[in-house]
């Protein structure tokens, strides 16, 4: 049996204000998890991921718990702002004494709980940020990352990219430490890919507070052969409907950061573009048994189907009862060392969490979006194992700082 942390609550998942209720006599919860996101600040992808990462505690409980210690989930919302995150992440290793702290959407949000962790030597799993950051240049021991980087998603993009016969380039990104991040490494990988292409205009709206009209102009007046987006949620939108009004997108290629998941892609209904080149989830044609699996399970739970955040909030907590399991224990030192060379089976398949910079290897789907029966969708993708795009070992060390 693992080190009980806590015998006074029985509920296996508390969610949203992180308090916790009393349970009936005779019952343990024995090892508490401390899960913070942007709940209130975009919805579209935290409900779907909160309901992903029941899904996976319930199952886990179901089979076992961990070495026989069930999982207590305390959860907080972040308000999509560093210092509220700071704050929660606080409370719950001091107030609650949680054993680890995972989740996080907005980059900026997950360097802060990172930061946190290593100040405060408590392990943290980083479900969704996506800044290279958070494992290279202020990466650090306690800190590790589930999802695909931006240097990752990036490298499938620019891969695909090198392929058009565009070389005047242009982008738009949210003027945040994730657009910021994206823009600089797709530009750095294409530019090795194809040393002729030049970038020759930069949009950088607010997040979530995009002019899509006056985005679109400037940008067509740079007449670029092709367009890099990494705009997401109601700013995608935005961005796509005044685009398409001005004629921005005829005859130009456009990539884009996260447009198949469909967290953002089901939004735009008709109004979805064709042809872009995506990173997403095309949950209605993976067939793969491990994939099947949790789609299944997830409908039947919830009655309707998975989005990307749902697999992201499953993998995360799948992915913790597998460090807890390895370790033993609950101390911080045993679970980082247990979390550092982990595998674990995903609906996506096997991923690793690398031990040299804590970055697991699930991968992300690539393909092209269209419009079929007045709904966006992903055709002609593939499954990019994240393995594949990821530098090497001696190139991290260039990029990680030791210790």
């Amino acid at each position: 049996m693992l080190k009980t942390l806590s015998r006074l609550f029985a509920i296996s998942t508390l969610v949203g204000t992180g308090l916790v209720a009393s349970a009936p006599a005779g019952l343990a919860a024995d090892i508490k998890i401390g899960e913070i996101n942007s709940y209130s600040a975009l919805p579209a992808f935290t409900e779907p991921y909160r309901k992903g990462w029941q899904l996976a505690v319930e199952e886990i409980n179901a089979s076992g718990g961990i070495n026989g210690d069930k999982l207590v989930v305390i959860s907080k919302d972040d308000g999509g702002k560093p210092a509220a995150a700071v704050t929660a992440a606080n409370e719950l290793v001091a107030r609650d004494g949680v054993a680890l702290i995972t989740g996080g959407f907005f980059s900026n949000v997950g360097l802060a709980i990172a930061d946190y962790a290593k100040h405060k030597k408590v392990l943290y799993l980083a479900g969704e940020p996506l800044t290279d950051a958070i494992t290279w240049s202020e990466g650090n021991k306690y800190t590790f990352r589930l999802r695909p980087s931006n240097y990752m998603q990036a490298a499938m993009l620019a891969e695909q990219a090198a392929k058009l016969p565009a070389k005047r380039w242009a982008t738009v990104a949210p003027n945040y430490e994730y657009g910021q991040s994206a823009v600089k490494v797709f530009k750095e990988l294409l530019k090795k890919a194809k040393p002729d292409v030049e970038f020759v205009a930069e949009q950088w709206p607010p997040l979530g507070k995009i002019d899509g009209g006056a985005v679109a102009q400037a940008l067509a007046a740079a007449k670029p052969d092709a367009i890099l987006n990494v705009e997401f949620g109601a700013d995608l939108v935005q961005f796509v409907r005044e685009g398409t009004t001005r004629g921005l997108f005829k005859d130009r290629s456009v990539v884009s950061f996260l447009t198949g998941e469909p967290e953002y892609l089901e939004p735009l209904k008709a109004e979805a573009p064709e042809g872009w080149i995506v990173t997403g989830y095309p949950w209605y044609a993976v067939d793969t048994p491990e994939h099947q699996t949790f789609m299944k399970a997830y409908e039947a739970k919830y009655d309707q189907h998975p989005y990307l955040g749902s697999v992201v909030g499953y993998v995360e907590f799948k992915t913790i009862a597998e460090i807890l399991k390895k370790a033993k224990s609950t101390e911080t030192d045993d679970l980082v060392a247990a979390a550092e060379g982990i595998s674990l089976d995903t609906p996506f398949g096997k991923i690793t969490m690398r031990a040299i910079d804590h970055q697991s290897t699930l991968g992300a789907f690539v393909g092209k979006t269209a419009v079929k029966d007045g709904k966006g969708v992903m055709v002609d993708f593939k499954y990019e194992d994240g393995a594949n795009y990821l530098p090497s070992d001696a190139e991290v060390k260039k990029l990680r700082p030791q210790g």
